[in-house]
C-alpha cells in the first residue's frame, strides 16, 4: 500500500481563483484545476525567483517532489494558455504556514498561526472582518527581494 502524500507547506491563498479566456462565455470553457500547491510551487520558483532547492524547503519537500509539483503546474497553464481553457485555483494537500498578516481594509497587523492538517477556506482579519488579509514578510515584501546595488543581480 502507498504511503499517503505529505501536506505541502503553503504561504499564500489566491484571492482570485478563477481566470477565463476574454470573450468566451464561462458555460462553453472547459476548465483546468490548479491546486493550491501548484501556485504555490510557481510563486516561489517563477515570481519570487528563489532555486528549486530554496523553494522545496520553504514548502518542506524534497526537490525531486517540489520539481514533479512545478512540472505538473506549468502544464496545467501552458494547456489553459495554449488551447483557450478557463483556469481554477482549488484544492490539494496542503496546510497554510503561520505568519504575520495586515488587513487592506483596516491596516491592522496580526499573526496567525494554522492547525497542520487543516487547510484554510478564508481568511478574514480579527479586527474588522474583511476578507483578504495581506502576508507581510520582514524587508521587501512579498514578490521582491533585495538585488543589491540599483536593483541588478549579480556583482556589477
Amino acid at each position: 500500500m502507498a504511503r499517503p502524500p505529505k501536506e505541502r507547506r503553503v504561504e499564500y491563498l489566491p484571492v482570485v481563483t478563477a481566470f477565463k479566456p476574454a470573450g468566451l462565455p464561462k458555460a462553453a470553457l472547459e476548465e483546468v484545476v490548479l491546486t493550491v500547491e501548484e501556485l504555490e510551487a510557481v510563486r516561489l520558483k517563477d515570481l519570487e525567483e528563489l532555486d528549486q532547492e530554496e523553494c522545496a524547503a520553504k514548502m518542506r519537500i524534497s526537490r525531486p517532489t517540489f520539481q514533479r509539483i512545478l512540472g505538473m503546474a506549468r502544464a496545467k497553464i501552458a494547456d489553459a494558455l495554449i488551447n483557450g481553457k478557463g483556469l481554477r485555483i482549488e484544492g490539494g494537500n496542503y496546510h497554510l504556514a503561520a505568519g504575520r498578516f495586515q488587513c487592506q481594509a483596516c491596516f491592522a497587523s496580526f499573526d496567525l498561526s494554522f492547525p497542520s492538517g487543516r487547510p484554510v477556506a478564508k481568511l478574514v482579519c480579527p479586527h474588522c472582518e474583511h476578507p483578504h488579509p495581506r502576508r507581510v514578510e520582514d524587508g521587501a515584501g512579498p514578490g521582491r527581494r533585495f538585488r543589491g546595488r540599483h536593483g541588478r543581480r549579480g556583482p556589477g
